[in-house]
């Protein structure tokens, strides 16, 4: 019998990747990655023109095709597997990402009408600018007492749909109109691949405000946000919400021609990057916490009893699997800052000598950095430079290093940075326990866990956890590959559960990081003024970050 195989295609940040996959091995045997053609637009639309406002982040459809169109087909030929022995395909995106479009599915953006209209296109899950929609959602829900509140530890963020969607009736009423549907891009994306519409539960749950027993908010509510906005669910989004793990349909005849591969193999309901990696490194019952580190990080968490914690950015049963409650949280800037570092603060002699050597920036830092000892910097930083998003659920935060002389050097900032990342981390973990949800192991994945090893012994000796580390890079890739053979079914060489899936196909490193008793004292120390800032700063005490914030805005 001929080997099977699946696909996971991940939408990410900045580009779209896929894997092909040996369901009975979980084998990587192809990987290829299309970098999107527009990026993440955050000051011109495509027409060169049409400028942006401040915390606007968009993208184009177009590009999200562009990947299936061509990683798809790379990876059957790099592999020399035939299409007839793909079993099934998952796809896993950002979010929330979410788009307008008309009753044919089309984006509003395709129409040339819309070419200039900003809401018109994608708005990617760290597009900000609905801030104020989302102060008010809050100010009027806990007015009203609303229960859902308390299930996204009080607070709904402005990067979630509902916000999304009332600052585009707000500003663009028309655009509002216009659009027949406002959808997930990861669900829009599975449309494209089955003809028919399938919202999957994990977005619905995580970033909708929908419940599996209690749908919606009520449409009273709705109403008492705007109302134009009280028919918002009947009239633009779906009742009809799938379960993870649910078959959403099979490739359209048009979708096997854009793919290479076989009309009518099976497509799972989509998923989000963050939560489909958890079977890829074998977590299927409660107790560990996976990070999917990145440009940001999210943490994942399976529990067996709904838990209210403050900032967690929501408890939905079934979104991550099966059976069990599962809950999440993240941290809005981490490789995105290591990033801003090295492209505005390192000085030219560092890059000469990252050039002569052969090395990237990052490695030339990461390498002066873990031959500092803890604390020998004296600068403790803020992890905010995007906002927070858990446990204060505040975009209008900024980032700040404290301890700086003239004799503080670039790699002391990088490492301060990096701990910073560490100490929201643990910010996290600590609430999650304090309010009755149990956090026994740790888990990590994605880029920066599969390359820094400074970073992952920093946030080992920060949290005073062991943490093991994916042995897939393309950790979200591979679960959603998991997905597409749990829907392929086990006749056609796949799985009837998700659990046993992750029993063959999941993989960790056998090495795993360990905390240095020593390191472990010095780093309560420092995070325990890391709390102190981040109290100050972020519960109300000095809100000088937002008055500056206004002052920048005045001045624009």
């Amino acid at each position: 019998m001929n080997k099977k195989y699946t696909i996971g295609v991940d939408y990410g940040t900045l580009s779209g990747r896929a894997v092909l996959v040996e369901t009975a091995t979980g084998n990587e045997v192809a990987t290829a990655v299309k970098a999107y053609a527009h990026g993440v637009m955050d000051e011109l639309l495509p027409d060169g023109s049409t400028k942006l406002g401040h915390d606007w982040a968009l993208q184009h459809p177009q590009d999200y095709i562009d990947v299936l169109k061509e990683t798809i087909p790379s990876i059957l030929d790099k592999a020399g597997v035939s299409s007839e022995d793909v079993i099934g395909l998952g796809i896993d995106f950002t979010a929330c990402t979410m788009l307008p479009m008309d009753k044919s599915g089309i984006p509003l953006c395709f129409l040339p009408e819309y070419e200039s209209e900003p809401h018109a296109y994608v708005k990617l899950w760290k597009h900000h600018a609905a801030q104020e929609e989302a102060n008010e959602l809050n100010r009027i829900a806990a007015e009203r007492g609303e229960d859902f509140l308390k299930l996204y530890g009080g607070k709904i963020s402005s990067e979630w749909l509902i916000p999304k969607i009332w600052q585009i009736l707000n500003e663009a009423p028309d655009i509002y109109e216009r659009a027949d549907r406002f959808i997930e891009a990861t669900d829009w994306i599975v449309m494209q691949l089955t003809g028919q519409e399938a919202r999957n539960s994990c977005t619905a749950g995580y970033k909708a405000i929908w419940h599996k027993h209690n749908g919606y908010p009520s449409k009273e509510f709705f109403k008492s946000l705007d109302p134009r906005l009280e028919n918002l669910v009947e009239e633009k989004l779906s009742t009809n919400i799938y379960p993870i793990g649910a078959k959403a349909g099979e490739l359209t005849e048009a979708a096997a021609k854009l793919t290479g591969l076989k009309a009518g193999t099976a497509i799972a309901v989509a998923n989000v990057d963050a939560h489909v990696a958890m079977p890829a490194v074998g977590i299927t019952d409660e107790g560990k916490m996976l990070m999917i580190m990145g440009t940001s990080t999210c943490h994942i968490l399976l529990g067996t009893e709904e838990k209210l914690v403050p900032g967690m950015c929501g408890v939905v049963e079934d979104g991550v699997i099966p059976g069990y409650l599962g809950y999440e949280a993240g941290q809005s800037c981490v490789g995105d800052h290591f990033e801003w570092f090295v492209e505005n603060c390192v000085p030219a002699r560092y890059e000469k000598e990252a050039s002569e050597r052969g090395m990237d920036i990052h490695a030339l830092l990461t390498e002066k950095a873990a031959k500092l000892a803890v604390g020998e910097s004296g600068l403790v930083a803020l992890d905010w430079w995007n906002g927070n998003r858990s446990v204060l659920v505040d975009v209008d935060l900024t980032g700040m290093i404290l301890g700086c002389t003239l004799l503080t050097k670039p790699e002391e900032i990088y490492r301060a940075l990096i701990e910073a990342t560490a100490y929201g981390t643990r910010i996290i973990i600590d609430t999650f326990k304090e309010n009755g949800v149990p956090i026994k192991e740790l888990y990590a994945a994605g880029g920066i866990a599969e390359k820094n090893k400074l970073m992952m012994q920093i946030y080992s000796d920060v949290t005073n956890m062991e943490i093991r580390i994916s042995a897939s890079p393309q950790a979200p890739a591979l679960g959603s590959a998991m997905f597409g053979a749990l829907v392929a079914g086990k006749d056609k060489g796949g799985y009837d559960s998700i659990v046993e899936a992750a029993k063959h196909m999941s993989k960790v490193k056998e090495m795993y990081f360990k905390p240095n008793p020593k390191n472990v004292e010095t780093y309560n120390k420092l995070y325990a003024e890391y709390r102190i800032l981040h109290d100050y700063f972020g519960r109300g005490d000095n809100n000088v970050m937002k008055r500056l914030k206004a002052i920048k805005l005045e001045a624009i």
